[in-house]
């Protein structure tokens, strides 16, 4: 399903840039679109890893409980490093917009456009969960 989301994710971002492209008849409100769709990509692989990355540490620790020793240690040192990675990857993400509003000079509004291709993704998503189920 999250596969699903992210081509509809991407689809909803270039159909928004098209529409933009044809609504101003100019290249910054579709550069801004298409600016805000790789802001949420960027923002969907940074939550995406720092959740692998959580997932993997909690299954590789319950294995090893019978360590203790070794347990206590090392749960330190494995936890800082996603949640480090976790704050550089949003790091690099408010930069990255920092440079499209700012040095860039895109289109703030289609920015926001393109980051909200997302919503209308699990919209679509939802639409279409609730057209194939049944109701009572």
């Amino acid at each position: 399903m999250l596969d699903r989301i992210v081509r509809n994710t991407a689809v909803s971002c270039v159909v928004i840039a098209a529409m933009a492209a044809a609504w101003t008849r100019g290249f910054r409100a579709p550069l801004g679109v298409l600016g805000g769709g790789l802001l949420i990509g960027l923002s969907y692989w940074a939550i995406r890893g720092t959740v692998d990355a959580l997932i993997a540490l909690r299954s590789g620790l319950s294995r090893h409980r019978g360590e203790a020793a070794t347990a206590d240690e090392t749960t330190e040192k494995t936890t800082r490093l996603p949640l480090v990675k976790f704050f550089t990857r949003h790091g690099m993400l408010a930069l990255a917009a920092y440079v499209m509003m700012v040095r860039l000079h895109l289109d703030p509004v289609g920015l926001l456009a393109g980051v909200s291709s997302l919503a209308v993704a699990v919209a679509v998503e939802v639409l279409r969960d609730l057209r194939w189920r049944r109701f009572p």
